[in-house]
């Protein structure tokens, strides 16, 4: 008899119970979605500004007019590799997609620097280095979170 045979299963307890049997955390249960959420955003934001880019009768207001246009190309091209890096590699259980994200992680936090310095990305002032920051703090968490957690752990382990 299957774990999904046994009277009382539902499709909540596997997520509030875990694959493992063991109480998932708010954590490890919220932190997996919000990751594949922020992928599916990377993705489409990637896609579409592509689109834009190649097509410029198409305006989704996207492209930034301080940027030249192979600094625009490569953020572009960097969203959306990162997005889909994470997506394929988290539903193919790829063991090296936690680290592929962080080195994405670490071409956009690049990206943002040559744009923010160089391009005045988030205005002239020294404020425009507040967004930046707050990006790189993102970009740290999310990766303590992909490299530390158990649930990254179990999900991306080669053994299953």
């Amino acid at each position: 008899m299957g774990f999904c045979d046994y009277p009382g299963y539902s499709v909540l307890s596997k997520v509030y119970i875990g694959v493992w049997g063991k109480k998932m955390s708010p954590l490890q249960r919220y932190v997996p979605h919000l990751l594949l959420l922020i992928s599916v955003v990377l993705l489409t934001w990637g896609a579409a500004g592509l689109v834009e880019y190649a097509t410029p009768q198409v305006t989704f207001g996207l492209q930034n007019p301080n940027f030249p246009r192979g600094i625009q190309f490569l953020h572009l091209l960097a969203l959306l590799l990162t997005g889909f890096v994470f997506l394929i590699g988290y539903f193919l259980r790829w063991p090296a997609t936690p680290f592929a994200t962080v080195t994405m992680y670490a071409v956009l936090a690049t990206l943002c620097f040559v744009e923010t310095v160089d391009f005045q990305a988030f205005g002239n002032g020294p404020s425009r280095f507040i967004p930046m920051t707050v990006e790189y703090a993102v970009y740290l968490l999310l990766s303590a979170y992909l490299l530390k957690s158990q649930a990254m752990r179990r999900r991306f382990s080669p053994s299953r």
